[in-house]
């Protein structure tokens, strides 16, 4: 009766952790500047706008308010605040926390019931394993969304260059040729330099909130036009053949990148196979059988006290670990 009261009691906390942060999702974009959120914050809390009702009461928690404070004091509550950013993902660094903290509790909780129907997922072994798939689930989810909204970008890139040039040269000025780029293009293009421009609104110098714009999207393409433009602010030059010229180079890039990926696409595949097979293959034993695996954890036969058994399955895992990274390294091409 304790340990379900206990698992009842840990269930509800990761519940209303998670619903937290999902109430919270619906908002303004997270910003890496505090200037800017304040003033989103501001949008958001007008009568009759979206955002208005329970989310804004949630919102306005002053739980997670003071985490959120503390944590944005810390280093890497800064730069987790930056990758918030960089992935477009409307949560604060405290809202992301809570919900990290409530899939490490939620997906051992989930195992444990869903084992009244398959027993073996009760086994501690497969608790600690949920706990670890807690663990990097949202930080996978995070980078997905960074690494897919990068590629987006790239992509768009050498498009949204050519666009700035074609307005230089008929006359606009840097700023007014972004804000056609805000007008003109699709995000997250539109919203990265929407961001400058409010940035310069707000009274930013235009130097500081392109240099903003670097930290946030970390685009060797994009950090390579945004230094040309801040040399050629200093020294001048024709700044519309300069972004020609830049925008030639990145879909060159971008194009060999493309014939890379396709060549590559086997190698790849089979380094997916090579870690996800033997992994997933066990994990269906498991289910199916669950003593299948008791003999390699008995002992005799052991080292040092280890169960042999053990021993090999940690040497499997690792020679599967160096083969993943040995395939990864071989195909990642630098271009």
């Amino acid at each position: 009766m304790g340990v379900t009261l206990i698992v009842a009691a840990a269930a509800a906390i990761s519940i209303v952790l998670i619903a937290f942060g999902i109430a919270n999702a619906g908002g303004s974009p997270v910003t890496i500047e505090r200037l800017e959120r304040y003033a989103a914050t501001a949008r958001s809390a007008v009568p009759g706008q979206k955002g208005d009702g329970i989310a804004e009461l949630v919102a306005q928690s002053a739980a997670f308010a003071a985490v959120n404070r503390a944590v944005e004091k810390r280093d890497f509550g800064a730069n987790l605040l930056r990758e918030l950013g960089a992935a477009d993902l409307a949560l604060k660094p405290s809202e992301y926390l809570a919900i990290w903290a409530g899939a490490i509790v939620g997906l051992p909780i989930a195992f444990y019931v869903v084992g009244f129907v398959f027993t073996s997922l009760q086994n501690p072994l497969m608790l600690i394993l949920a706990a670890l798939l807690g663990f990097l689930l949202p930080r996978f989810w995070l980078n997905r969304r960074k690494s897919s909204r990068l590629n987006a970008f790239n992509k768009m890139l050498p498009d949204t260059i050519t666009l700035i040039a074609n307005a230089l040269r008929a006359g606009s000025s840097f700023l007014q040729a972004i804000e056609l780029v805000v007008r003109e293009s699709r995000p997250p293009v539109t919203t990265e330099f929407g961001r400058v421009i409010r940035e310069v609104n707000l009274g930013l110098p235009f130097d500081t909130a392109l240099e903003n714009m670097v930290r946030r999207v970390k685009s060797d393409d994009f950090e390579l036009m945004a230094t040309a433009i801040s040399i050629q602010h200093q020294v001048g030059g024709n700044l519309a053949e300069i972004l020609d010229s830049i925008a030639f180079t990145i879909r060159e890039r971008v194009r060999i990148k493309g014939e890379i990926r396709t060549l590559t696409a086997q190698q790849r595949l089979s380094g997916y196979v090579v870690a996800g097979l033997p992994i997933g293959l066990a994990g269906i034993l498991f289910i199916i059988a669950p003593t299948f695996f008791q003999p390699m954890f008995d002992k005799p036969p052991d080292v040092l006290g280890i169960p042999l058994g053990v021993i090999l399955l940690a040497t499997g895992g690792i020679a599967m670990f160096t083969g993943f990274q040995v395939i990864r390294k071989i195909v990642d091409i630098e271009v």
